[in-house]
């Protein structure tokens, strides 16, 4: 039976324990010998949400094969956030020097950081706190826009949804990918992704702006990834001149709907890639007639 262990902070993010409990639940449902706790310095533990969560006071002793896990905390900045208690940093220290593993999301980086345990290895947190966490850990190398990163038993995550994905390797190293596929269909999640896929999806990176236009194009290239389409045929959805199409989409995102295309084209295809489908069979579920304006986008 393995322990998952949820070290629980004042202010803790719901999503980034839930997520990762979520998974562990469904694995125990799953192929079972999982076993879910919660601890804190309190035995009620307040979320940034509002919502109190019941948490034993007492530290258990752990084998080498079991997990601690540190949600992360509302946290515009580290510094003075996430108290713990010094027993709760020593148990995660020690749990560590037995051989077990430790892992954080989003700011609960900075616990494993008071604990010691960034000292020389690789890390990241989210990326509004990787500045902040390399100054105050100089010795850690932070790793930046990835969604988790493992070293030697500790295992950092980018933040909120990441900690999903984060637990969704720990099942595959454990019982393989399948079950971890299996686990991420149950939850509908549209993907399991790589440690190393990027923190702001082409989605999120252009998609922040406030003009409902633009956000009318967006939809139609979305929506009709694999289409060839023309720049009349975006003005007529967007009920507007073709001109006026290319001045509010460079000005919301500054780039032209065709480069939007076919920057949601390479992100696709490079999912395809990791699932393991050759480069020509992604260029042409993507919309490229063959794979070589794909290998150039990509070389970019």
């Amino acid at each position: 039976m393995t322990r998952v262990v949820f070290l629980l902070v004042p202010g803790v993010h719901l999503l980034d324990l839930a997520g990762p409990a979520q998974v562990f639940s469904s694995a125990a449902d799953l192929v079972g010998g999982y076993m879910l706790s919660y601890v804190g310095d309190a035995d009620t533990v307040l979320s940034h949400q509002g919502v109190p969560l019941g948490a034993s006071t007492e530290l258990p002793s752990l084998d080498a094969d079991d997990l601690v896990f540190v949600p992360g905390w509302r946290s515009p900045k580290i510094a003075g956030t996430g108290h713990l208690s010094e027993r709760a940093l020593a148990w995660l220290r020690s749990h560590h020097a037995a051989g077990g593993m430790v892992a954080s999301v989003c700011a609960g980086a900075d616990a494993l950081g008071r604990a010691g345990l960034l000292e020389g290895r690789r890390c990241t947190t989210h990326h509004e706190l990787q500045e902040e966490l390399e100054r105050r850990y100089p010795r850690a190398q932070v790793v930046r826009d990835v969604l988790f990163v493992e070293d030697h038993r500790v295992v950092t995550s980018a933040g909120i949804a990441s900690g999903i994905d984060l637990a969704l390797h720990l099942v595959a190293v454990r019982h393989g990918p399948s079950t971890a596929a299996a686990i991420a269909r149950t939850m509908v999640i549209y993907a399991r992704r790589n440690g190393d896929d990027q923190q702001a999806s082409v989605l999120l990176r252009y998609r922040s702006h406030i003009n409902e236009t633009v956000h009318r194009i967006q939809d139609v290239i979305e929506s009709r990834l694999a289409d060839r389409l023309s720049l009349a045929e975006l003005a007529a959805h967007a009920g507007c001149s073709e001109r006026t199409v290319t001045r509010l989409f460079g000005r919301a995102t500054g780039m032209t709907p065709l480069k939007y295309q076919q920057a949601l084209r390479v992100e696709r295809a490079e999912h395809l890639i990791g699932q393991g489908a050759t480069v020509e069979t992604a260029a042409r579920n993507v919309g490229f007639e063959d794979a070589r304006m794909l290998r150039r986008l990509r070389s970019r």
